[in-house]
């Protein structure tokens, strides 16, 4: 986060190898007059999708595809309707056959990072019902984006 927290706009997006543009809707507001926390996560899932599909991991529930294994979101400041946020992702990790993911999303009306969080997704085969390894090819993709990650 402390990294994120101290970019400017071009920054962040050029930072994060996935981003999503989302206006912000009224109806996300809850009773205390900010945007849900929930809807946090459902910004943090668009990036993380946006990042599979750069990946060329297919989204599927045959043969082999992600699963999401955990998630967490840190509040950093109230974000409210109007406004636009870019939600991030990168890959920050990768194990046998999971990813370790960092998530931001950025406030346009503020200027700043409103929420940053983690997630973890494992390549599983839906048919088999187990995890799959990441392929060399997936992996040397990530590299790229990601040098310090060279397998």
């Amino acid at each position: 986060m402390d990294e994120a927290a101290a970019m400017n706009e071009q920054e962040f997006i050029e930072h994060y190898p996935a981003t999503v543009d989302i206006p912000v809707q009224w109806g996300e507001q809850d009773g205390f007059g900010h945007i849900n926390n929930a809807v946090f996560i459902r910004w943090l899932e668009a990036s993380r999708i946006q990042l599979m599909s750069k990946l060329g991991v297919e989204l599927t529930t045959h043969g082999v595809g992600p699963i999401l294994a955990a998630v967490s979101c840190n509040f950093r400041l109230q974000v409210k309707f109007p406004d636009t946020v870019i939600s991030g992702a990168r890959i920050t990790r990768m194990g046998r056959s999971s990813m370790g993911i960092e998530h931001a999303v950025w406030s346009k009306a503020q200027g700043a990072v409103a929420a940053d969080g983690d997630s973890t997704v494992v390549l599983f085969d839906y048919d088999q019902q187990q995890s799959s390894p990441l392929s060399e090819s997936l992996r040397a993709l990530i590299a790229e984006w990601h040098p310090a990650l060279k397998a």
